[in-house]
């Protein structure tokens, strides 16, 4: 079965790339999410550690990606557009939606630290954050699963794929 590049970054250098890439991202970000319904249910009384731990995560979920993102244009998507060697539209649509996760995050992130959003209400920066990892959570979930699909089924060249994969032994391509 051919892989898309996504799937293949989180196969290769096993378990390095599935933690730093995977994990990490989705532990803070679930972190996010719990913490995020516990504050909306709790309103004003929602604990300060579980007050903090939202915050918390938000700030590390968006820096943290911040840097994946720039590690992952700078190794993979800039060289493989630039290369044409995207496996077909399953292949760019997986690797784009996991890029993309850098808009939603790093909004929670500039939020969270207070970079946007000064002029508006408490009421307004909740929804604000609400939507952020609702956002997160959609472009993740797309990523994953077209991550997992064979890129070839609509479009990808089946030939370039198989090769590209027996060359590639572990890089971030």
């Amino acid at each position: 079965m051919n892989m898309t590049h996504y799937m293949e970054l989180l196969a290769a250098n096993q378990p390095w790339n599935l933690l730093l890439f995977m994990a990490v991202p989705v532990i803070l970000a679930e972190t996010l999410a719990i913490t995020e319904l516990a504050v909306l249910f709790g309103g004003d009384t929602t604990p300060r550690p579980v007050r903090a731990a939202n915050r918390w995560s938000g700030i590390l979920a968006g820096g943290y990606f911040a840097v994946v993102f720039v590690t992952l244009m700078l190794t993979a998507a800039i060289p493989l557009t630039l290369g044409g060697g995207w496996r077909g539209p399953i292949d760019v649509v997986a690797v784009g939606f996991y890029l993309f996760g850098i808009v939603p995050l790093g909004g929670v992130a500039l939020l969270d630290l207070g970079l946007i959003g000064r002029g508006r209400s408490e009421r307004q920066r909740m929804k604000l954050h609400v939507a952020f990892v609702a956002l997160f959570l959609v472009t993740a979930h797309v990523a994953m699963i077209a991550g997992m699909l064979d890129p070839t089924l609509i479009g990808g060249d089946a030939a370039a794929a198989v090769q590209d994969m027996h060359g590639m032994h572990g890089t971030a391509q």
